[in-house]
């Protein structure tokens, strides 16, 4: 469930002081601790003079509305994911970062920019921001497309072959095509040769366009076949330079995670998370997720498919290039019960410090 702003609104007016402090505790207990909080040690905790029975009464209350659970027999209570959302949206203040705080994110982030590539500034940015949360930074990255120096097809099976891509500063990419039916290894060989003649000082897109220019001037240098694995070739290598999916995901702070787990449920789930982190098919939901709505986005436990599995909690906002397309995400994703107050305004700040440093002469 997600609440909108008429069912906070309605929640909120179902509950009167004494519940809001009873369920805020609970609720902060649980974020500060991961223990349940029961009605005695609640009672001792309030502002106000409730005995126990009448802690337990409101608690009853709050557990019918599905803010709060209890875990065991006789045991204090939780916050339930509903809760925790209801929370964040009603109860949880999140100020400004104080100088302090930027200066700190400045000096970690902008200071590994100087003579360094992005990757470096990226890969402090997911380090920091494991340092200040309990779980796990993450940087992603749309990729950029490097200028081409040579290309090779090796076959591997009858149907399948392997392009290797080699990039101006020696990057190297390998990728597995499909073949057409019934191509032969001196067309795999003429393909190669054919594009590491029209590739010098060009980008794949930059190639693809050439290459559908000279469609037809080039078929007496190569047949339909050989034409036809080049196209494909470059479509697998490059995918569609417009859908703007990413190729490259920064974690930094796996042992965050290890460091919250409690027991064979945690450690399954985390082994969940893990799996869902390394499907490249994910990263693009991330990127969704970022775009879905304007400056940082909370995503808690089931509200998000990716990592609904798993119950973790996701913080992440976008960051923009020069001519303000969002181009990558930045965020923190671990356990429901992160410091989301605290987050929230480092996960802002970092994206938009890396949106500066990214552009041109900054």
């Amino acid at each position: 469930m997600v609440f909108t702003t008429s069912s906070v609104s309605d929640v909120i007016a179902a509950l009167d002081e004494r519940s809001k402090e009873i369920f805020r505790r609970i609720v902060e207990g649980y974020l500060e601790n991961g223990e349940p909080l029961g009605s005695r040690n609640l009672s001792r905790l309030l502002p106000m003079s409730l005995s126990p029975a009448s802690v337990r009464n409101v608690m009853s209350d709050l557990e019918e509305l599905g803010l709060i659970y209890s875990p065991h027999i006789s045991a204090g209570r939780l916050p339930t994911q509903v809760g925790l959302r209801f929370f964040v949206d009603a109860f949880m203040q999140v100020g400004d970062l104080s100088a302090e705080d930027r200066a700190s994110i400045d000096r970690q982030v902008r200071g590994s920019h100087r003579d360094q590539p992005m990757e470096s500034v990226m890969t402090e940015a997911s380090r920091m921001l494991s340092g200040i949360s309990r779980g796990a930074g993450l940087v992603i990255t749309s990729k950029s497309d490097p200028i081409l120096k040579h290309v090779e097809f090796i076959r591997l099976e009858a149907t399948k072959a392997l392009a290797v891509l080699v990039g101006d500063h020696d990057q190297v990419e390998n990728r597995i095509i499909e073949l057409p039916a019934g191509v032969t290894s001196s067309q795999l060989t003429e393909a190669a040769n054919f594009l590491n003649a029209h590739m010098t000082g060009q980008t794949l897109p930059e190639l693809r366009r050439q290459l559908q220019n000279l469609k037809d001037s080039v078929r007496s240098e190569l047949d339909s076949l050989s034409h036809e694995l080049v196209e494909r070739g470059i479509a697998v290598l490059s995918g569609d330079e417009d859908d703007g999916k990413p190729t490259q995901l920064i974690v930094r702070g796996h042992a965050n995670l290890l460091a919250e787990v409690g027991g064979a449920e945690d450690l399954d789930r985390l082994r969940l998370l893990f799996d869902d982190l390394e499907k490249k098919d994910s990263l693009i939901e991330i990127l969704n997720l970022a775009e879905s709505g304007p400056g940082v986005r909370i995503f808690i436990g089931s509200e998000n498919k990716l990592f609904s599995l798993s119950g973790s909690s996701l913080i992440v906002a976008p960051y923009r290039d020069e001519d303000d397309r969002i181009v990558g995400a930045v965020g923190v994703i671990g356990p429901t019960r992160l410091n989301y107050a605290r987050i929230v305004p480092m996960v802002d700040y970092t994206a938009q410090l890396i949106s500066r440093l990214s552009r041109p002469g900054m």
